[in-house]
């Protein structure tokens, strides 16, 4: 029951944020977005230390899902390197497991 993934991935912009997590849920590849504006992120970037102000999404989706919602968030991704990472949960509510398998198609 609890194969929900939450998946972390940061964006530039608040749009390409919103029109990104919109295709996967739309596409059944999520469940649910939460878009968190306005975080700082700092990292190496082609031997500098960069920084910059992004937009955090978390998305909910299943195992199953999980190959097809990683190449589609590639394949929408404006970074050559995006942010891409996959948590698995301790525990999870059976109602809300139930809900994000009923609203994501496993691959």
């Amino acid at each position: 029951m609890n194969d929900i993934l939450i998946v972390l991935c940061t964006f530039p912009d608040m749009a390409k944020a919103r029109e990104t997590g919109t295709a996967l849920v739309e596409s059944q590849l999520a469940a649910c977005v939460n878009l968190i504006p306005t975080v700082e992120s700092i990292y190496r970037w082609e031997g500098k230390v960069e920084s910059a102000a992004e937009v955090l999404t978390i998305f909910k989706t299943t195992a199953g899902a999980w190959s097809c919602f990683e190449t589609r968030l590639r394949e929408l991704h404006p970074y050559d390197v995006p942010e891409i990472v996959a948590l698995k949960p301790g525990q999870v509510a059976e109602s809300y497991a139930r809900w994000v398998g009923e609203c994501v198609a496993d691959g």
